[in-house]
């Protein structure tokens, strides 16, 4: 090998010299697209070797208006359930054959200034786990034949596909299993300015309690936490001074937990003095002090979902906006046990 070789970066035009075959050959060979035989490839892998020559990604995507990068937003990222997902979705795009560029976010700003920069590096595609994306900066991307997909976002974009968990579904299996442990006054705990998933999933446990006998005027309290996660649970089990429903449902798993050490500081305790179900069934929710029942989320299943809709919005952008919903799994626990 040269000294000048040596001292600069390798090219792909140093295999081709290595190899002697044309530049083209070796785009060939290196990225699998396009006829070529054996031994030409197996010479060009060689050659490829000895010179130490590493496909620039970034450079090819330049080059092909596209790069091998999937960008992923994320916002919250300490939150357990949050960084689950972030976990499975980094795996599938891993599995098939991209990198993540993930960037977490802290408002709206962030958000359109993130999707700016991700059409700049020309990523292959968006997935969008918090916030919503201004319909504005998604038809930038939809115009530059960039697909986006959300998670658990509200689907109301044209030309972006959504996955979200099944939340009416998980609310009808916590009123279910409440109304058959016998409870009869109820509570929803959220926080102030939650989620659309966790809207949705209150509003859906309401209507469920109505369609099982229960007049939810009278025996549905909505149950505010100023923050979010713990600390918001925690301060509404020691701020709420109403009587204690029987029956509680959480909008995740996090509120969950507060609320249940809060109460015990209190003296009280499920499932006997009310019954508790969360929603997301993080590591947390197993543990010995805990044992939340909960509503599982197929974090897989979402990831998995994501990115097959991503792939397939790349070939057709325009595309009807397609929603996606992942069953979700009720999983019984001791702050309110399987009955029967």
């Amino acid at each position: 090998m040269s000294q000048a070789i040596r001292k600069q970066a390798v090219t792909a035009e140093d295999v081709a010299k290595r190899a002697g075959v044309s530049r083209a050959v070796v785009s060939r060979a290196l990225s699998s697209n396009g006829s070529i035989s054996p031994a030409t490839k197996e010479k060009v892998l060689r050659a490829a070797q000895e010179l130490g020559y590493q496909v620039n990604f970034l450079a090819q995507g330049l080059n092909r208006q596209r790069s091998h990068l999937i960008g992923v937003i994320v916002a919250r990222i300490g939150d357990p359930f949050r960084s689950s997902l972030l976990e499975g979705l980094l795996h599938e795009i891993q599995r098939r054959g991209y990198q993540a560029l993930v960037t977490e976010i802290t408002g709206e700003q962030d958000l359109v200034t993130t999707l700016r920069r991700f059409t700049q590096f020309r990523v292959s595609g968006v997935i969008v786990t918090s916030g919503k994306p201004p319909e504005a900066i998604v038809n930038e991307c939809v115009s530059q034949q960039i697909p986006v997909v959300g998670i658990n976002r509200h689907p109301d974009i044209p030309f972006v596909d959504f996955v979200c968990s099944d939340n009416q579904r998980g609310a009808q299996l916590a009123a279910e299993q409440l109304v058959q442990a016998g409870c009869r006054r109820f509570g929803w705990l959220i926080n102030r300015g939650s989620t659309w998933a966790g809207v949705m999933r209150g509003e859906a446990f309401d209507q469920a309690l109505q369609q099982l006998g229960v007049d939810t005027q009278r025996h549905l309290r909505w149950i505010s936490a100023s923050e979010e996660g713990y600390d918001g649970g925690w301060q509404a089990a020691l701020n709420d001074e109403d009587e204690l429903p029987e029956g509680i449902f959480c909008a995740n798993a996090q509120l969950a937990c507060g609320f249940l050490d809060g109460m015990r500081q209190r003296g009280k305790f499920a499932p006997h003095d009310f019954h508790l179900i969360g929603f997301d069934n993080t590591p947390q929710s197993g543990q010995f002090s805990y044992q939340l029942t909960t509503l599982h989320q197929d974090v897989a299943e979402i990831s998995r979902r994501a990115l097959t809709r991503l792939l397939e919005r790349a070939k057709n952008p325009l595309q009807p906006s397609r929603v996606e919903w992942v069953k979700v799994e009720l999983i019984h626990r001791q702050t309110s046990p399987r009955i029967g």
